[in-house]
């Protein structure tokens, strides 16, 4: 089973990259199962998107142990259900918390949740994310240059051993690029 990790800044393009991934192995006839985090199908997920949404301290707590929870699940009830699991927004969520609890956090939850040979972190610049974003209906609470600019900082701090993808120019140019990686990766695991 292929464990893939999609995960980036807001706007860096992890779902329409995991969508490629996913129809890459099931035009292989193998089986996938993609999950994005927060999913809307579960009350953790609901609870962690209202809480993205609201405003405040108590919001942003009430974010990252919904969020946690919402994985936490995905992991138990998904893992090993399917030729290939597909998550997006995975770990790097530790990265809106301030950088020592971060760093604590991510370590813990490498030990305790699958980690894997292909995790992707699609990395853009502060700026264009803002631009992406700016077609949006909502706004998360994260969603500003500063915090951008802080989680950017912290995430490439931690995705030591990740696959950073700069995902700046086209989506197909960040397309290539994946299936290059996972390309050798499936090669050597062969």
């Amino acid at each position: 089973m292929r464990f893939i990790i999609v995960d980036g800044l807001d706007g860096s393009g992890k779902t329409t990259q995991a969508q490629f991934i996913q129809k890459k192995y099931q035009s292989l006839g193998e089986s996938v199962i993609l999950r994005e985090h927060p999913s809307p199908d579960n009350p953790y997920g609901q609870k962690a998107k209202k809480a993205l949404l609201g405003r405040g301290k108590i919001n942003k707590i009430k974010a990252a142990v919904y969020y946690a929870m919402d994985v936490i699940r995905s992991v138990k009830k998904y893992n090993k259900n399917a030729d290939n699991i597909i998550m997006v927004r995975y770990l790097m969520g530790v990265a809106y918390l301030p950088l020592p609890l971060a760093k604590i956090l991510y370590k813990f939850f490498c030990l305790i949740l699958p980690t894997s040979e292909y995790m992707f972190f699609l990395d853009l610049k502060p700026e264009e994310s803002i631009q992406r974003m700016s077609q949006r209906d909502s706004k998360e609470m994260f969603e500003n240059m500063d915090d951008l600019i802080k989680v950017r900082k912290k995430a490439l701090e931690l995705a030591n051993g990740w696959h950073i993808i700069n995902t700046a120019g086209t989506i197909d140019d960040a397309k290539d690029e994946i299936n290059i990686i996972l390309d050798e990766l499936d090669e050597k695991d062969a």
